[in-house]
């Protein structure tokens, strides 16, 4: 029966929340534990994201540190800051107390400062304190940052018999053993241990003859993204982390990369929507609007820019005002196909997987916006000229142009997240309403060039 409920997937219904609260608001703290104990910690930390404040915290000191350590670490980033303001210094710290060294140093970080010290003065283990604190020294956005201090290691003049003893105390401290890493008596990085070559080995054999010298690993300052990039390479679960001498200094698992990756698409996404800071739906909105407001005024005065160009046509063009009818389609298709060519550069910057020279990318980007401006402007004369009845002379006036737009927002498009790149800018910003706005002025800008050398007005 037991094996099936762990088959079951979890369904957060109206239900289940209006039974966990009403066991709260009667106080029926067996029950409430019994029904909670059959859900794993996420399952339990989206109840609480679900329930009032002040039902939450009450779950929070029901439950145990062991499973309600877990359960902050999945909790939403908002509730869980409200969370820990409901607790005392030292019901935090015994929370801090269950939790690997890392995801302990990433809680107390989003303490004020004040609290960061009183926490940290609560907790009992020593070693596992004055861990966290080396941890909160280095920047969050690199490798330090992210890594754990929990691992496995051995000494290269430990016999096989020897090493198995101590790795069967070690590993009771380490949630996952993903590599076993060889370090010499300065605790120098040296290499990696194999299991099959543990187990096989004679026991009076030394590690020293059977470890692998070939391992990857990442120096401490290293930037979080590259670290992703090499795990994401090289397919690894678990990477350890050295400074300039090669002390081995913790690891970083698969797990902390994938937040790692996640942070950074969600960043990403708001980027190439125009939202220029990390916020959530519910944050205030103030915030909301200081993160949105920039991105549409520069979209506004691009809107205006555009609307200048026209201007300047407009008393020019006399019998060919028809021309204004399209200039929904000219900016709609440059502010596409910028679009389109930043997204696929932007993502290959991303995965490293760009290569070659600026010049051989924007040619390649030149040749495919030619065969697509030739097929959207054939598309287009025939629809301009039957269905719309243009005169034939100007549907081949804004066929050429549709060509000549294409080709500029392809050029710009990918042009423009290579020379952020390089600059040190995220290049994500470059598919946002910075890329449509000024391919929109572009587009215009070409669109009555062309019809006016053509149409000669």
């Amino acid at each position: 029966m037991s094996e099936e409920k762990e088959n079951i997937q979890f369904q957060l219904t109206d239900e289940l929340i209006e039974q966990v609260e009403n066991l709260i608001e009667f106080k029926n703290d067996k029950d409430l534990k019994t029904l909670l104990n059959e859900f794993h910690h996420a399952d339990i930390a989206e109840i609480l994201d679900e329930i009032n404040l002040e039902e939450a915290v009450y779950v929070i000191k029901l439950l145990d540190s062991e499973t309600t350590s877990d359960i902050l670490m999945e909790l939403d980033e908002d509730t869980r800051e409200k969370i820990l303001k409901n607790l005392s210094a030292k019901e935090i710290a015994e929370e801090i107390e269950e939790l690997d060294t890392d995801d302990a140093a990433d809680i107390i970080a989003e303490l004020p400062e004040e609290r960061q010290a009183e926490v940290i003065s609560n907790i009992i283990d020593a070693e596992h304190r004055d861990e966290i604190t080396e941890l909160l020294a280095y920047d969050e956005d690199t490798a330090g940052g992210l890594m754990g201090k929990e691992l496995v290691k051995v000494y290269e003049t430990w016999t096989v018999a020897g090493c198995l003893r101590r790795i069967r105390g070690q590993a009771k401290d380490v949630r996952r053993v993903h590599s076993i890493y060889v370090v010499d008596r300065q605790d120098k990085l040296k290499g990696r241990l194999s299991l099959k070559d543990l187990i096989v080995a004679k026991s009076d054999q030394k590690i020293a003859d059977i470890y692998i010298t070939s391992v990857d690993y990442v120096f401490v300052d290293e930037d979080v993204e590259e670290v992703a990039k090499i795990m994401q390479k090289y397919d690894l679960e678990a990477i350890p982390v050295v400074d300039k001498n090669y002390t081995l200094l913790g690891r970083i698992t698969i797990d902390d990369i994938v937040d790692v990756i996640r942070e950074e698409a969600d960043k990403d996404y708001q980027l190439a929507a125009g939202i220029s800071q990390d916020v959530e739906a519910d944050d205030s909105i103030w915030k909301l609007t200081k993160a949105r407001l920039p991105w549409l005024l520069i979209g506004m005065f691009g809107g205006l820019g555009a609307a200048g160009i026209i201007e300047q046509f407009n008393d020019h063009m006399g019998a060919f005002v028809v021309l204004l009818s399209f200039v929904p389609l000219i900016q709609a298709t440059a502010g596409n196909v910028g679009v389109q060519s930043s997204a696929i550069v932007v993502q290959g910057l991303a995965n490293d997987s760009i290569d070659g020279n600026i010049i051989k990318r924007l040619l390649k980007e030149a040749l495919l916006g030619l065969v697509n401006g030739i097929a959207i402007a054939c598309i287009g004369l025939v629809i301009t000229h039957f269905l719309f009845s243009t005169p034939y002379i100007v549907s081949i006036t804004i066929s050429i142009a549709l060509v000549a737009v294409i080709l500029m927002a392809a050029l710009v498009g990918t042009f423009i997240p290579i020379f952020l790149d390089k600059r040190g800018i995220d290049p994500a910003v470059a598919t946002g309403p910075f890329i449509t706005t000024s391919n929109d002025l572009f587009g215009i800008l070409i669109y009555f060039s062309i019809a006016k050398l053509i149409l000669g007005f």
